[in-house]
């Protein structure tokens, strides 16, 4: 009888693992199978169109949403990929540089990057940024405005390797996908007034085109918005 119990549970234990296993394979098929755009794909809303409205956490768990924010003032929006970029890194260190002549325009300064929270506090050590870093889980900010791409398997190995993204594990599924690292300045009306975009991750948005094109504040107050 206990011979029969002991190897009831061998193969119940080796029905559980063959599951897990078919389970994942399928998981893997279903990832290789789904379409993601390429960088040069992606196209990002325009100036003019309405910004998507979205909530989202920043380091600390406070959420953090959009439309709230733009009844303050303007939103100048910026992707990021992750703490393991170094040109990314640079660009926000930049920025928090020039915060307070962005803040002096009445605007919120926000990055958002697919990163958990854990990571996010990284990038936070390494730019020394005092502006809310947001967590796009599960690429929802990314697709609303269109700057979520799959990078190539040579490029992700680079990242993966070289740089230590571990993207599978530093973001809500393993598709490996990234924003392209665009800047939006939003207005009080919810419209896009300006946009850096450039699929060359090298090319970033600079502070000095940030403070060029954010809207006066005296105008702003004069059109009682």
């Amino acid at each position: 009888m206990v011979r029969e119990n002991k190897s009831i549970i061998r193969h119940m234990a080796g029905g559980k693992t063959l599951f897990v296993l078919l389970l994942a394979l399928l998981n893997t098929i279903i990832m290789a199978q789904t379409e993601y755009k390429t960088a040069k794909e992606a196209r990002g809303i325009e100036v003019g169109q309405i910004a998507p409205d979205f909530e989202a956490k920043d380091t600390y768990g406070s959420m953090f949403r959009l439309y709230d924010a733009l009844k303050k003032g303007p939103v100048v929006m910026v992707f990021y990929r992750g703490h393991w970029c170094p040109v990314c890194n640079k660009h926000l260190s930049n920025l928090q540089d020039s915060l307070y002549s962005i803040e002096k325009y009445g605007a919120t300064l926000v990055a958002i990057s697919p990163e958990k929270p854990e990571l996010s506090v990284k990038t936070q050590q390494k730019t020394n940024t005092s502006f809310s870093l947001l967590h796009d889980d599960g690429y929802v900010v990314s697709n609303l405005y269109d700057v979520s791409f799959k990078p190539g398997s040579a490029t992700a190995l680079l990242y993966n390797v070289v740089l230590g993204a571990r993207l599978s594990d530093a973001h809500s599924d393993n598709s490996e996908r990234l924003p392209i690292p665009a800047t939006y300045i939003i207005g009080t009306d919810g419209k896009i007034l300006w946009r850096h975009f450039d699929p060359d991750y090298k090319k970033r948005s600079t502070a000095a085109e940030i403070l060029k094109n954010l809207p006066n504040p005296a105008d702003r107050d004069q059109n009682g918005k």
